[in-house]
């Protein structure tokens, strides 16, 4: 099978592709014919590509750990993401858990599939299951036009909370449609100039944007980040504040149910064949900066 690899450590982001053998399941795993892969681009420099869980060095890493397809046994369609540290989806099959899977919405495409599982349990795990996001809570969303803030936007409004994010003015009228209530040009004002006793900041810039984040608070307010470099800050607040996204089957089924009654929608910014896949992960590719880049392994 046709597989996209990265061939050497992942710091030089070298992806190639490659003819290599079929994955065979082992216990507990579904192969996975994939038909679309949705992209992070920074994962390539992630710790799990270049290493494996007990820290040896790692290499032939596939990238693309969210995908949409049909087990290869029963042909059932199915959309979910692979662990940090498993093979991703860039290729014509993978293999994956079932308890990392859910069937796929039946109102979206593959495409349209791949590019929901990281971002919108990435969403939901940091709302409901860190946050605890209630009712009339004022939510302040850095990076409300990307691949997680898209969904950030609408799983809190649909929970009832004042939602007011960061954009470039390009994507204000775009997030508003979304759900926001307040969208802010962080390129012509001070966020914190315009936010003020914020219960909740769901931060997916880092850097500056996150240390200034802290002062937009009101007393006993949570800050949850999404932000790479948070895992690295020594200050015990931002690392408390960071988490990483999880597979969750249960999850993916309350968020699938959201999407076929149409109260959830995904965001595709791109879709590349899988030709050009090597080009998602390059910076200069061509992206409207609003939701998910895809990968259509498998033509419509």
């Amino acid at each position: 099978m046709k597989s996209w690899r990265l061939t050497d450590s992942a710091q030089n982001l070298q992806l190639k592709e490659t003819d290599v053998p079929q994955p065979k399941p082992g216990s507990g795993e579904v192969l996975v014919r994939v038909c679309a892969a949705g992209v992070t681009p920074t994962e390539v420099v992630w710790y799990p590509t270049s290493h494996t869980e007990n820290g040896e060095e790692r290499t032939g890493a596939v990238p693309s750990h969210e995908f949409s397809g049909e087990i290869a046994e029963t042909g059932e369609e199915i959309y979910g993401m692979n662990d940090w540290f498993a093979d991703g989806a860039l290729a014509e099959y993978c293999v994956t858990q079932s308890d990392w899977i859910a069937p796929k919405p039946r109102r979206l495409t593959h495409a349209e599939s791949a590019s929901v599982p990281i971002g919108a349990l990435t969403a939901w795990q940091g709302l409901f299951d860190r946050a605890k996001l209630q009712p009339g809570e004022r939510l302040l969303i850095h990076g409300g036009a990307g691949a997680v803030g898209v969904f950030a936007i609408q799983l809190a409004r649909s929970r009832g909370a004042h939602v007011i994010t960061t954009v470039s003015a390009r994507n204000s009228e775009f997030v508003m449609g979304l759900g926001a209530h307040e969208a802010i040009d962080y390129k012509a004002v001070l966020f914190e100039d315009k936010a003020r006793e914020i219960d909740i900041v769901f931060d997916a810039v880092g850097g500056d944007t996150l240390r200034r984040s802290w002062g937009v608070l009101k007393e006993n307010g949570r800050l949850v980040t999404i932000a790479a470099d948070s895992e690295t800050q020594a200050e015990k607040r931002t690392k408390q504040a960071f988490f990483i996204v999880e597979p969750n089957r249960e999850q993916l089924l309350e968020i699938g149910k959201l999407l076929d009654a149409g109260d959830l929608r995904p965001v595709v910014d791109t879709i590349l064949p899988f030709s050009q896949a090597s080009d998602a992960y390059r910076p200069n590719v061509k992206k409207k900066g609003r939701g998910k880049l895809v990968v259509a392994v498998r033509p419509a």
